[in-house]
Order: C-alpha cells, then sequence, then structure tokens
C-alpha cells in the first residue's frame, strides 16, 4: 500500500510539532511519501511562515528594510533544527537565502517558497527521508497552468535517480510551488499544499491521500456556530466540493480534482489526535450495514448582492433571461445563482464581484429591458444544506424551511441544483449564523446526532 501523507502548517509549526508527524509516520510503513507546508502558527496570535515572506517582499517593494522580519522567520528554522539536534546547515543556508533577498534578484513567488522548501528540509533529516525538490517535480506551463503530463514524467525520473537498489525510497517534498521550464518557481494558490499531495497521489497511483492538519475531521457545521458539532466519518467527493465552495474550509477544493477520477479516497486526520477517525472522502460513501445520514453538513457564506428583475409575460419574451445574464456578462461578473419565477428572475453575485458594477448594471437593465421593477437585494448570505441522501427522502425541504419559519427567519431566495444534492436558502446577513443553527438542529435526533435515513 502506498499513502500520501501530507501535513498542514500547524503540524510542522514547531519542534514539538515534528515530534508528532515523526510519530505519526513511524506508526504504519505505508506512510512513505510526505508533503509539507510552511511552518504555521505555534499559538493563536502568531503569525505563519508564509505571511511573513509576503511581508518580507512587500517590504522590498516599497524600499523598506526587511530585517527584522527576516531575522524573525530564520529564528524559527534555526530553534527547530537545534531542539531537534539536526544537521542541516539551517543557519548557512538561511544567510545566503537572505543575501539573495537583498540582492533584489528574488522574485515574489521564489521569496515565498522558501517557507515550504526550508521545512521540508528539516523534516526529510528528521524523519531519515530524501528530500525531493517539488521544482524538480511540479511543472508549469509558462502561462502558469500546471502541466500533470510533464509532472508525472519528472517525478518517475527524480525517484528513479534517487532510489538505491535494495532500498526503500521514503520522501519528502515541499508543497505549495514548482516550476517551469526554464526553472522560475511558480506558486499554486494559497492552499496549495493540499493540491500538491494530490498531484503526487495521481501521479503515484497511491492507495489513499492523508491530509493531517489540526482538526479532527470534516464537520457538519462549523463548530464556532455550533459547538456540539459532529465530524463527518464518510463523504462523496460531490459533497466536499459543494460544502467546501460555500464556506467549510478544511481541504483546499482544487485538491479534489486531481484524484477523484483516480477513484483514490482522501482521509481528513488530526496530527494533535491521530486516534481519532477523521473523515473519509470517496467516490461513494456508503457503507454496507452503516446507517445513512440524512443530510451531510450545512454551511454558507456571507457578503452576496441579489438583483431581481420583475415584467409582466417575461416567461413569454423569447431570450429576455439570456439578455440579463448578457449585461452581467459585459461587465465580467461571476454568477452564483439564478431563481426565477413566471414574471421574475433574480441573479445573486458575490459582493467583491459587482461591487463596483452594481448601479452601471441596474442602469443597463432598465435601459435595455424595460422591467416593471428592479430590486437590489444587499447584505444577502447563502446557507447550504448538502446531503446525498435528501433527494431520496419525501418532505426534507418541507421540514427544512419549516423549522426556519418556526425560527421566525425570513427566505429571501431558494436554490436547488438539479442532482438535488443541496438546498441553498438565501437570508438577512445578520440572520446567517442563527439560520445555519436552525437547520443542523433541525435535522439532529433525541440523542443530538444528525438523524439518519
Amino acid at each position: 500500500m502506498i499513502k500520501i501523507t501530507k501535513f498542514g502548517g500547524s503540524s510542522v509549526a514547531d519542534a514539538e510539532q515534528f515530534r508528532k508527524v515523526k510519530a505519526i509516520i513511524d506508526a504504519d510503513p505505508a506512510r512513505q511519501f510526505v508533503v509539507v507546508s510552511a511552518s504555521g502558527r505555534r499559538f493563536k496570535r502568531d503569525s505563519k511562515v508564509t505571511d511573513l515572506l509576503y511581508l518580507v517582499d512587500a517590504h522590498l517593494s516599497y524600499h523598506v528594510s526587511c530585517d527584522d522580519l527576516l531575522d524573525s522567520i530564520g529564528e524559527r528554522f534555526y530553534s527547530i533544527a537545534a531542539e531537534l539536534k539536526l544537521n542541516y546547515p539551517m543557519g548557512e543556508k538561511f544567510q545566503a537565502f537572505v543575501r539573495e533577498v537583498k540582492g533584489g534578484s528574488c522574485t515574489q513567488e521564489y521569496i515565498v517558497s522558501r517557507g515550504e522548501y526550508f521545512t521540508a528540509q528539516l523534516m526529510a533529516e528528521y524523519l531519515g527521508f530524501t528530500f525531493v525538490d517539488a521544482a524538480d517535480v511540479v511543472a508549469f506551463h509558462q502561462d502558469g497552468e500546471l502541466d500533470m503530463d510533464r509532472t508525472a514524467q519528472q517525478l518517475k525520473r527524480v525517484l528513479t535517480e534517487k532510489s538505491v537498489p535494495g532500498e526503500k525510497l521514503r520522501v519528502v517534498m515541499p508543497g505549495f510551488y514548482g516550476a517551469t521550464r526554464d526553472g522560475r518557481i511558480k506558486l499554486l494558490d494559497r492552499g496549495g499544499g493540499d493540491i500538491s499531495g494530490s498531484i503526487l497521489a495521481k501521479c503515484l497511483s497511491a492507495d489513499v491521500y492523508e491530509n493531517w492538519t489540526d482538526v479532527s475531521g470534516f464537520y457538519a457545521v462549523d463548530p464556532r456556530i455550533v459547538p456540539t458539532a459532529e465530524v463527518i466519518r464518510r463523504i462523496t467527493y460531490t459533497e466536499l466540493r459543494e460544502l467546501s465552495y460555500m464556506g467549510a474550509s478544511v481541504l483546499h477544493e482544487d485538491a479534489i480534482f486531481p484524484i477523484r477520477d483516480a477513484g483514490i479516497p482522501i482521509v481528513i486526520k488530526n496530527t494533535n489526535r491521530p486516534e481519532d477517525p477523521g473523515t473519509v472522502i470517496s467516490e461513494v460513501a456508503e457503507r454496507e450495514g452503516e446507517p445513512e445520514p440524512i443530510i451531510t453538513g450545512v454551511t454558507g457564506k456571507r457578503d452576496f448582492v441579489g438583483i431581481r428583475v420583475v415584467k409582466n409575460h417575461m416567461s413569454t419574451e423569447v431570450g429576455f433571461l439570456r439578455r440579463v445574464l448578457t449585461i452581467f456578462e459585459r461587465y465580467h461578473v461571476s454568477i452564483e445563482h439564478i431563481p426565477t419565477g413566471i414574471d421574475s428572475c433574480a441573479v445573486v453575485c458575490q459582493k467583491q464581484d459587482i461591487k463596483d458594477v452594481l448601479y452601471s448594471i441596474v442602469a443597463d437593465i432598465k435601459n435595455e429591458l424595460h422591467p416593471d421593477n428592479i430590486e437590489v437585494i444587499e447584505d444577502l448570505a447563502l446557507v447550504a444544506t448538502v446531503g446525498r441522501n435528501m433527494a431520496s427522502r419525501p418532505g426534507i425541504s418541507g421540514h427544512l424551511f419549516g423549522a426556519l419559519g418556526a425560527a421566525h427567519v425570513n427566505i429571501r431566495m431558494i436554490a436547488q441544483g438539479s442532482d438535488e444534492i443541496n438546498i441553498i436558502a438565501g437570508v438577512r446577513a445578520d440572520e446567517f449564523e442563527r439560520a445555519i443553527k436552525v437547520i443542523y438542529q433541525a435535522f439532529l435526533n433525541s440523542d443530538g446526532h444528525i438523524d439518519c435515513v
């Protein structure tokens, strides 16, 4: 069995966390490929190394001294190396990096990537694994797009070069970055370490991709809103995609795509509580003999704007909705939902996408479509209830909306995906958390667990 094991920033924040990682790796010989993020926060008000490196680049851009920042970053790595008694010449290597930075020849992406680079170097020595630089493996086209075919080729070549006959190759690779053909460092999106792990899993045809973080799995609802929230034991890729997109943020949503077609399951685990079962994400979540939950989770996002257009006999006017959407396309505004009626339609967008062009769009709709009425609905929040079993259970929508009505939460809009895996309710922003609590509690049984089919 091959397990790709990715550790997030909180899992490698200091020497004590390194020790926890080693215990996890030593507990299972299948964990032979490790991906690490840059050292994260050690305590609540601490800074992530990645954030500090972005600040270094900002200071350089404004010709402001970044000496204190570089000293702070260096001390993070020095303390880990010293406490774990590592031989890696951390001081020498980091000072060489400082000279590069002050020389003015480093790109932002190169500067930021060094957080993962140095963390992985220290982890590789501590585990007794081979260090593999992501720049030699993860391939990008010149336009910044990931090149999966060349990545697979480069990984195969690098692993062959580093293999020793008769010995099992065990590897640590930094996440979050790769390189173009000419050696230019390119970063993935923030949270890209998750993507790096899934790329490795796909290229190696791994059996499991383990993502170790500081929570014991994927919660059915944000525990900051509902402290008694339970962990989802099993979830499908589709459900995860829906929940992640709507705000649940344990795993980078793009980490799903490289391994979904390969059928590789993901397991979310807690570095600080490795004995917890975590959450298994796979194409099919059902297990024979296990009860199936009615809903999988409830999540949502604030800061949406809705534009409601009313016109008598709209449904008989061919092309009306297309003309509305063309106006949004003209201003390069992405659309989230389009609830429609016989004489009305609404277009829901994220506030940040539309804030600068909102009234230009309203003016164009008035001038080009001559509606009877147009209303801007601001401070809108969307709450998504997601579950693979909702479609087969009659009365789910009625139960959900009845619970919101009984709690006097006003519903401004309703949308449901064609696959019937989610139900989205638009509510006022100031009722967002209450709506989430009400919906979650509506599906709990007398024991306080999510009711089953």
